[in-house]
């Protein structure tokens, strides 16, 4: 098992003090995510299409994979019917590895695009019928604040689907976020999953939940 070399990228992941260190760590651990993160039974990038596919009928129009990493999720999406899927990451040895995945012959993503979560986004407004997110709102990632310009670029009718970890879901101010988005009128809440272990295997200790928000 690869616990200990999955369990030291984590760290430097999560001690990044900058969105150039975050992205270096990335770098650096970008050959090896796939094995060391299976290693651990992550489960979020697969777990997540179950919440797309509950609310999000197929072939209504593109997704976006906010923070796409490898690109796990874009195959069992392309699986499911899903057939127009983009991605964005901050790592450029990441989104060349999310490049390569297939399904059915295909290319797993319709396009690819580096950006950082918390800063603008490369597309206009009310494109996506959907952004779904899987372990990006966590400790030393994205800020909670990125929820407005993600909620922007979404359709109305459309849905927000992301998972926040519980350690900074209080000091992150996500209440704060979710709370200023339902008051100005731009979502309501539709789900949210009780608290569960994003590792199967490792780490049993580190919790996230799943959102669900219809964007108004």
């Amino acid at each position: 098992m690869n616990f200990d070399k999955a369990n030291a990228a984590l760290d430097s992941v999560y001690s990044a003090d900058s969105p150039e260190g975050l992205a270096k760590a990335y770098a650096e651990w970008a050959a090896t995510y796939d094995s060391e993160t299976a290693s651990l039974g992550y489960l979020l990038p697969f777990l997540i299409t179950a919440w797309v596919a509950r609310h999000v009928p197929a072939g209504e129009g593109p997704l976006l994979d906010a923070g796409c990493g490898t690109g796990l999720s874009g195959p069992s999406l392309k699986a499911l019917g899903y057939g127009d899927i983009a991605g964005l990451d901050l790592s450029d040895d990441m989104l060349k590895i999310a490049g390569s995945r297939q399904a059915d012959n295909k290319p797993a993503y319709s396009e690819l695009k580096k950006a950082m979560l918390g800063g603008p986004l490369p597309w206009p407004d009310r494109h996506f019928r959907a952004f779904f997110s899987t372990g990006v709102f966590t400790i030393g990632h994205a800020p909670a604040s990125g929820l407005h310009e993600l909620v922007r670029i979404t359709k109305a009718g459309g849905h927000a689907i992301f998972t926040v970890r519980d350690q900074v879901f209080e000091s992150g101010g996500f209440q704060a976020v979710f709370d200023e988005l339902t008051q100005a009128g731009r979502w309501c809440l539709v789900e949210q999953s009780p608290w569960f272990r994003c590792y199967a295997i490792g780490d049993p200790e580190a919790l996230v939940k799943t959102f669900v928000f219809e964007v108004v």
